[in-house]
């Protein structure tokens, strides 16, 4: 079996999780500065092998598009162009940063820890990551 990736992609930083060979367990991977995202993304599929990458969709309260999505669209559609062999999903992605402060109010990290935006990126990924094998019944 193959992993599955989740990015949380932001304007500064991208957050990462993907599941292990099985897809039994998701992690939290790596923060990436976002103009890196695309060489660090051909060197990990160098060495691991992905079936799908889950994008989260930045989307409004209403449902509607919010600011970043076009912006998210162009990193998709380079995604697309890129690596054409792995599968592409987006997935809503509204209140996994506040979802992702609250986890870390939960772990017990103090206040410069939860200030750490990369941590937030990584467990935004890893709640997109959860939300999709959920969906997906895989979890």
């Amino acid at each position: 079996m193959a992993r599955i990736l989740a990015i949380d992609y932001g304007k500064r930083r991208v957050g990462l999780a993907v599941t292990d060979p099985m897809c039994l367990i998701a992690t939290a991977l790596d923060t990436i500065d976002t103009p890196q995202i695309f060489s660090y993304l051909t060197a990990y599929f160098a060495t691991e092998t992905v079936e799908t990458i889950v994008i989260g969709e930045p989307m409004l309260l209403d449902g509607g598009r919010s600011s970043m999505s076009d912006t998210v669209d162009v990193f998709v559609a380079k995604l697309q162009i890129l690596f054409p062999l792995i599968a592409i999903k987006r997935l809503d992605e509204r209140f996994t940063s506040k979802i992702a402060t609250q986890r870390m109010l939960t772990m017990g990290l103090n206040k410069t820890q939860r200030r750490d935006k990369g941590r937030i990126d990584r467990i935004a990924a890893l709640i997109i990551l959860e939300d999709y094998l959920y969906s997906e019944g895989i979890f």
